[in-house]
């Protein structure tokens, strides 16, 4: 015979996922839910939220350090964070696409992949844009950059 798990268990393990890596409140209530109604899940959630043990600031704020360290771009940020259950209000607070560390990310993200090569024709020129766009650089960006590669 299973029992059904109380506050305390649905905190522990709520706890034991938090202690490998920041979670999403969305992302907890999905791994959770198969343990527990929705209603005790949530109480959970906001006394891990009042004990500041669970914070959608700092997930998102750590995701986007991340995420730009690895090279991807504010677009493709912004669409994964929505995917996670980050609040818009909450990404646009963290995430600035007119800030000057995007086109240096933009910049290390070419160098990595292409090195200092610079586009020979217009065919290579679409290939670097291809790739830095797939990578979430806004175009705007991609362009100018790749005006100052010329």
């Amino acid at each position: 015979m299973t029992d059904k798990p109380d506050l305390k268990d649905i905190e522990q393990a709520a706890i034991r996922l938090l202690a490998t890596r920041e979670h999403t409140q969305a992302e907890l209530k999905r791994k959770l839910s198969a343990r527990a109604e929705i209603e005790l899940i949530q109480q959970v959630l906001d006394s891990l939220v009042a004990r500041n043990l669970q914070s959608d600031d700092r997930f998102t704020e750590q995701y986007i350090q991340l995420r730009q360290r690895k090279g991807f771009g504010p677009v493709r940020i912004r669409h994964e964070l929505k995917e996670k259950g980050v609040n818009p209000e909450t990404i646009d607070e963290w995430l600035d696409e007119r800030d000057d560390a995007w086109y240096q990310a933009l910049r290390e993200a070419h160098t990595r992949k292409f090195g200092d090569r610079k586009p020979a024709d217009f065919k290579e020129k679409a290939k670097f844009a291809r790739f830095l766009e797939y990578r979430g650089f806004p175009s705007e960006l991609i362009r100018h950059f790749l005006r100052n590669e010329e």
